[in-house]
């Protein structure tokens, strides 16, 4: 992706960044909770939906590609939340080292 030639106005998605945080679930466990760390404005584009078999069905995993203004506190494992839609970051770049953008390389998760 060429981001020279990025409109600001693609970023058009609102999403909450969510971070992996545990939560107690009440009888001295821990369970995976999220917690939100910022709304911010993307740029979504669906990339592959690759299919492949689990026992006796077909799983489908849609990846995309998630473009957002620059971060430095963006890590694997984190999420991007649209509505019921969660899309984990599995990678990310800073595609021209001029820390203006962020390009996630995520998983959309379809429980």
């Amino acid at each position: 992706m060429d981001t020279t030639l990025l409109d600001s106005g693609q970023l058009s998605a609102r999403l909450e960044l969510e971070m992996p945080q545990p939560v107690t679930d009440g009888q001295g466990g821990i369970v995976a909770g999220y917690a939100i760390v910022a709304s911010l404005w993307a740029m979504i584009e669906p990339v592959a939906m690759p299919d492949r078999e689990q026992a006796d069905r077909a799983v489908f995993s849609i990846t995309h590609r998630i473009t957002i203004r620059f971060r430095d506190d963006v890590t694997a494992g984190m999420r991007f939340r649209k509505g019921a839609r969660l899309f984990i970051i599995r990678a990310h770049s800073d595609p021209d080292e001029r820390r203006r953008y962020l390009v996630c390389r995520c998983e959309e998760d379809g429980r």
